[in-house]
């Protein structure tokens, strides 16, 4: 593709066909392209139902990832996505690219939920149904791949990270972030006490934080990693992205700094209830460890 364009303005089966890794067989009969998802999973089954949801998923859209903080940090980590190829895995409604903006020279957007994909769409990506472990692209064409909030909703992390760093260029960008990390939502005791029935919490102290009980129950299931025991650890993230000839830099931060969060700065958590649970778990707030998130920019060796 030799031209700059929008997204939007070649059809979907022309902008794929270039990527497409031969040993799939995308199925472009309908409105989004689908590989046919062979194991549906728990976790699969969960997020394709959940983000699939009109009613949800928009909710979603405008909710989540949308703040000036967020957009400043990834705008540090990715840079300018104009004239690239980029490739947002687990891309949900498209919150990543609505947020950052941009004209990039193709967007491909990878879920299992049609829904999210159909909203993706109209925003600009090229929509692909596909599970994020057995990604349908060929290897080393992306000046960016994209994984927001995306490895915990995912079974095998380690799977779905390699898959997405099997995709960057030489030289290009692989982007993880806004994954809960595992000592900082380690709860125990009281703090663990109070995690477990902080829905009670929320509908009589923070009714702004709260969900009707289908809506949060099916939110929840799609959360595989999000849960005290379970999250992303540095070592996760170093450990199987070195071996595959990438150099990996990781910002331990709290979810409300910007750019500053490549400079180091942890910053506070977003809310009074985060630091709460922690020093009633015995967990140092202070400590990188403790940061709700660690935002990974791995450079793929030239």
């Amino acid at each position: 593709m030799s031209k700059t364009c929008k997204p939007s303005e070649l059809k979907t089966d022309s902008i794929l066909t270039a990527f497409l890794s031969q040993t799939h067989r995308v199925d472009f009969s309908g409105k989004i392209p689908v590989d046919p998802i062979t194991h549906l999973s728990p976790a699969i089954e969960a997020n394709s139902f959940y983000f699939g949801n009109p009613k949800w998923a928009q909710t979603y859209f405008e909710a989540c990832h949308r703040d000036q903080a967020f957009k400043a940090r990834w705008q540090a980590a990715t840079g300018s996505w104009d004239d690239k190829i980029v490739v947002d895995v687990c891309c949900g409604p498209g919150n990543l690219y609505a947020t950052l903006g941009g004209k990039p020279r193709v967007l491909i957007g990878i879920d299992v939920a049609y829904g999210s994909l159909e909203m993706a769409q109209q925003i600009g990506y090229t929509p692909l149904l596909a599970d994020a472990h057995n990604i349908p692209l060929t290897s080393g064409f992306a000046d960016i791949v994209a994984l927001n909030a995306a490895i915990h909703h995912c079974e095998d992390m380690v799977q779905v990270l390699k898959e997405s760093a099997r995709l960057v260029r030489p030289g290009g960008l692989l982007v993880i972030d806004h994954d809960p990390q595992l000592q900082a939502w380690n709860y125990r005791g009281l703090g663990l006490l109070l995690y477990k029935i902080r829905h009670l919490i929320y509908q009589g102290c923070l009714p702004h934080l709260h969900f009707a009980p289908e809506e949060r129950d099916f939110a929840l299931a799609t959360e595989i990693h999000h849960q005290p025991g379970k999250g992303v650890t540095a070592e996760l993230l170093t450990h199987t992205l070195e071996p595959l000839d990438f150099t990996v830099n990781l910002y331990p931060h709290n979810q409300a700094v910007g750019a500053e969060a490549l400079e180091g700065i942890q910053g506070h958590p977003p809310h009074w209830r985060y630091r709460i649970g922690q020093l009633l778990s015995g967990i140092n707030p202070t400590t990188p460890e403790a940061a709700l998130s660690i935002l990974c920019v791995a450079k793929r060796n030239p």
